[in-house]
């Protein structure tokens, strides 16, 4: 079994750096930190390194939170650049003790054999995400009310006024970022990857590693003088925090809320009280001298807002109905659910300049527009199941005639090069027998996401489309990749194409009829999002199509409760 470091290279699993760039590889599940942190298993990766779940052995097994900074930089006065970023993050995070966040355990420098690495290690929170809560609900056919965010601003506020008041601002404040816990449903705020400390002296933060220079925050989240300048202030925080709060109540992405062409918020699609709504829009004004310059003035005008009567102050735990997984948005099916499942299968267009190769390399004077047949629409109740209604997506097919015939040496050596191309996309695939209709499916989706100018017109074998055909091939051999590394058992790979909600129902009712031991729903979408978005993480966040991407997070899943039944 291979691991792979950011930038898909394969390496033996015992590998500690990748053995083609040299990059820091994944630690391995049981590998023990300074003889104290044992690693359980990998909970995340994003721009400065990964985050394991792990348990101290010195603390009766307790479990903890271990995060690798991993800069990659070469020169010696970067790596001391590095060290002291890293020394300046845990100095303020050592200063945080706040209930409502994370405790700061210990600050690690192991070198493991030239190279130095940093870690820090930080309490563990048992709960979800207010992301995954809200998908919840919205798979469901809900979303949070008006009165459960003023309760959360409520509670949350105090958190913000306690950092602010060390100077420190979060500068990542998002959905994802907000937990609610299970012991005691208080929201916790967590990920203080990006946090930073104001100098008195100069009132901004930002790092910068030789001339580049790193501005952290979410787009979306974050305000205009933080994405473009790196400047941050109190009140950058609560312009985040009031995103979030339009997020959850809205179930959309900040981009569907915000006309970037007016420069302004819809609020005609918002459907919250105009008390509220004037809270908000202070919170969210352009200019940082606009807003609420502290968290505590927040509190006292939602006072007004909070008389509203609360139907559910205390969040209940849902159990997540994966329809479209992940870390996931899904607001564009929140009002388009019913009482069944309807999943309309589509035939996918096989690329035509494939066919000659996949017969038998023979031309052919005609090529087919797509391939013959259509899957059956399949339309079923999943009962006990709030299910979607999945619309059916028709995406245009690669058209190619005949590829050049033997004439000059420059287009015969042009076939020759399509026919290896075409070889090797086809002889990979038929060796891992995945599905050609789901194949195709796939990487036509991903062939257009990225080249949209190719979009509604038919590619020719001409040198002219010779670059979008390299590109085609570029796709279909990266999916390849993904889809081996993803390491599933031949059988789940043979059904990507056909998974459903059905599929999903029947894992949730064993896990609930206890066959799974104490493993939850929850455990398995988190389990399944963290492998899916080590693999995919640039795919949106938004519903998956559940032809494509969506198949290969229930084939995950899949292989996940195939370990389970094995004891694995």
């Amino acid at each position: 079994m291979h691991v792979y470091c950011s930038k898909q290279h394969p390496n033996q699993k015992n590998h500690r750096f990748c053995t083609t760039c040299g990059e820091p590889l994944p630690l391995n599940s049981g590998e023990i930190l300074v003889n104290r942190y044992r690693i359980i298993s990998q909970l995340g990766q994003g721009g400065f390194g990964r985050t394991y779940l792990a348990e101290d052995l010195m603390q009766s097994h307790q479990k903890c939170v271990v995060k690798e900074f991993a800069p990659q930089v070469e020169q010696l006065e970067e790596l001391e650049k590095a060290k002291e970023l890293f020394d300046r993050e845990a100095d303020v995070l050592r200063q945080l003790k706040h209930p409502q966040i994370p405790g700061f355990h210990s600050s690690l420098q192991p070198k493991l054999g030239t190279k130095d690495f940093f870690f820090l290690v930080q309490d563990y929170v048992d709960g979800e995400t207010y992301f995954d809560l809200s998908v919840n609900k919205q798979e469901r056919g809900g979303k949070f009310t008006e009165a459960e965010i003023i309760e959360l601003l409520k509670k949350i506020l105090p958190v913000l006024s306690y950092i602010h008041a060390k100077d420190v601002i979060h500068r990542d404040i998002s959905p994802d970022n907000l937990m609610l816990r299970r012991s005691d449903n208080l929201p916790v705020l967590i990920d203080f990857g990006a946090v930073k400390q104001l100098p008195a002296s100069k009132g901004f933060w930002f790092t910068q590693l030789a001339a580049n220079r790193t501005i952290l925050g979410k787009k979306g989240y974050a305000p205009e003088e933080q994405l473009r300048q790196g400047k941050v202030f109190p009140s950058s925080d609560l312009y985040s925090l009031a995103v979030t709060a339009l997020v959850l109540v809205t179930g959309k992405e900040p981009q569907k809320l915000y006309d970037s062409y007016q420069g302004n918020w819809r609020w005609g699609e918002i459907k919250i009280s105009p008390q509220f709504a004037s809270i908000l829009k202070k919170m969210l004004s352009y200019k940082p001298s606009d807003r609420y310059p502290l968290a505590e003035q927040v509190l006292k005008d939602l006072e007004v807002a909070a008389n509203t009567k609360v139907t559910n102050p205390q969040i209940s735990k849902i159990r997540t109905m994966v329809a479209a997984p992940h870390r996931k948005k899904v607001s564009a099916i929140a009002t388009q659910f019913n009482n069944k499942t309807q999943a309309v299968v589509q035939a996918l267009p096989l690329p035509i300049w494939l066919r000659p190769f996949a017969i038998s390399l023979i031309t052919t004077t005609a090529i087919l527009l797509v391939f013959a047949g259509v899957w059956a629409a399949v339309t079923g109740v999943i009962n006990a199941v709030t299910s979607i209604s999945l619309p059916s997506i028709s995406l245009p097919s690669l058209e190619l005639p005949k590829l050049p015939g033997a004439g000059s040496s420059s287009d015969q050596g042009s076939k020759n090069q399509n026919t290896s191309l075409v070889n090797r996309v086809l002889s990979r695939r038929e060796q891992l027998e995945i599905p050609d209709g789901f194949f195709y499916t796939t990487v036509n989706q991903i062939f257009y996401t990225e080249n949209p100018e190719a979009e509604g017109r038919s590619l020719t074998s001409s040198a002219e489309d010779a670059k979008l055909r390299e590109k085609w091939f570029e796709s279909a051999q990266e999916l390849l990749q993904k889809l081996e590394q993803a390491d599933l058992s031949v059988a789940n790979r043979r059904k990507l194409g056909n998974y459903s909600g059905r599929d999903y129902e029947n894992w949730r009712r064993q896990i609930e009829t206890g066959r799974l031991g104490n493993y939850t729903t929850n455990r398995l979408d988190r389990d399944t999002n963290n492998k899916f978005y080590q693999l995919f993480p640039n795919q949106s966040r938004e519903r998956l199509d559940q032809k494509t991407f969506g198949q290969i997070w229930y084939a995950i899943a899949a292989d996940k409760i195939s370990q389970l039944e094995s004891g694995n």
